[in-house]
């Protein structure tokens, strides 16, 4: 489809997640590449007419269209999953087409069942959000229903995280620079945090997120993947083939630390708080909320990847809401240094640290100096690389993958599988009761003790990379040791 006018057909056109993100992405994409040629059409249950869904499209691209650039195409009111009536829909598609179903995951599963025998064009190119499926079997039952439409290279199941520019600034670094290659693995590396921290709370949200939480919302889905990509092999090219093989060979290898979900995640829930200027009800009290369900609004789990290059190495992914501020960052511990010579003072507790952070995207190296007024006292200096403000909206980077035919930045359904595989035990002991459900005031970074507390408690520098030999991950609480 590369540079070829192509055709945009979003199901669900008429809901948030189109005028909200996918049109404004389009028009900043188009801004940035103004060579596209696109037609945007839309369907949805709502009973709009022409003039509606023209002024839709107009006020979320923000630039003239029909200008030889955006055509808005027609729009059809419609139950996507009425087999008759979207069988009708897509026999009106069109070469070169992106049928993107932006509907909840539900919808979405029974709009693919009713397109079942359906005949697409050959470059028909299917997208949908995440979550992909409900649990391994649902995923890979999902998987199945599509590979029946279209072949998995014409699959975009959209991760909008892997369109951050910040990934690909940390793909750059790792791999097109001699300095990394050779300690990029856990003979040098001492522990791996990779978090996405809010400080807005539900945000209305309680009818998607009271049946999610932080755990599905995030780390399975994007947090394990930005895993997949800090853990995975170089790769031959960044085709998408090499790419994804990689990064699901990651995946493949990780599972929780020690195969002991009880004391390798951590869940909890906001109280009433304060985030900055604002007042945020107790989650319990949010409007849509069932508090017998238990949702998490923070949650830790403690990986490892287990292969050659990273056993014994803590991967610590957390999400979580209602948080002081927003910080959203890889953090690469390195191990300390075999020896220090007497004299030193101040003995560091790491080897130095390596921060890529999200808006504005930069670089942090925090490595260990030596005073000016004491020359034989260490002291710790960020070395900072800016990186500019990156795209505005990660969407972007989706749309342009998803207008030139390119799977490269999507999940590919065996990753899928995965992530949901390595959740599964967590799963299992949240709903057994074997990990407590914490609570911390909104506003505050949540409960002490976990792994992601500032400070890891590095390994013994004499002990093998083993599993068995790794010391303990948190100083507060050695039950990851």
């Amino acid at each position: 489809m590369t540079g070829s006018p192509c055709t945009l057909l979003i199901l669900g056109a008429s809901g948030d997640l189109t005028s909200r993100l996918l049109l404004p992405s389009l028009g900043s994409l188009l801004t940035r590449e103004p060579g596209r040629t696109v037609t945007v059409r839309g369907a949805g249950v709502e009973d709009w007419d022409a003039a509606r869904w023209q002024k839709t499209v107009q006020d979320a691209v923000g630039s003239p269209v029909d200008d030889g650039t955006v055509t808005v195409g027609d729009y059809t009111a419609l139950d996507v999953t009425d087999p008759a009536a979207i069988g009708a829909l897509v026999k009106t598609l069109s070469p070169r087409t992106v049928l993107y179903f932006a509907l909840p995951p539900a919808v979405t599963r029974r709009a693919i069942d009713a397109l079942r025998g359906a005949e697409l064009p050959d470059d028909t190119v299917l997208a949908m959000e995440k979550p992909f499926g409900d649990d391994a079997v649902s995923a890979r039952s999902l998987n199945e229903a599509l590979v029946a439409l279209v072949p998995e290279n014409r699959i975009f199941r959209v991760d909008h995280f892997l369109g951050r520019s910040m990934l690909l600034n940390l793909l750059g670094l790792r791999l097109a620079n001699r300095m990394w290659d050779p300690v990029w693995s856990a003979e040098h590396i001492d522990s791996v945090l990779i978090r996405f921290d809010e400080s807005l709370a539900l945000e209305n949200r309680a009818r998607y997120y009271d049946h999610a939480g932080a755990m599905i919302d995030m780390i399975q889905s994007h947090l394990l993947q930005v895993l997949g990509l800090m853990a995975m092999e170089p790769p031959a090219t960044l085709g998408e083939r090499d790419l994804r093989d990689a990064k699901a060979a990651a995946l493949r290898a990780t599972h929780v630390w020690r195969n002991d979900p009880a004391s390798a995640s951590f869940r909890a829930r906001y109280t009433a708080g304060r985030v900055g200027d604002r007042d945020i009800p107790s989650y319990a009290d949010e409007e849509g909320v069932d508090p017998s369900l238990g949702t998490e609004t923070l949650a830790e789990v403690v990986f490892e990847v287990a292969n050659e290059r990273w056993a014994g190495v803590p991967f610590v992914l957390r999400s979580g809401k209602a948080l002081p501020a927003k910080r959203s960052e890889v953090v690469v511990t390195f191990r300390p240094v075999r020896h220090l010579p007497d004299g030193l003072r101040n003995a560091p507790r790491d080897g130095g640290r390596l921060t890529f952070a999200l808006g504005p995207d930069r670089m942090t190296l925090g490595v260990h100096v030596t005073s000016g007024d004491e020359p034989f006292d260490l002291r710790e200096e960020d070395l900072v690389a800016e990186l500019g403000q990156g795209q505005q909206r990660s969407y972007e980077e989706v749309l342009d993958e998803l207008l030139d035919g390119d799977v490269t930045l999507s999940v590919r359904d065996d990753e899928a599988e995965e992530c949901w595989r390595i959740l599964q035990p967590i799963r299992d002991a949240w709903r057994d009761g074997a990990v407590p459900l914490q609570e911390y005031a909104a506003g505050t970074d949540g409960p002490e003790g976990w792994p992601s507390a500032d400070g890891f408690a590095p390994r013994d520098a004499t002990a093998a990379a083993g599993t068995e030999t790794a010391a303990a991950v948190t100083p507060a609480d050695d039950t990851l040791a």
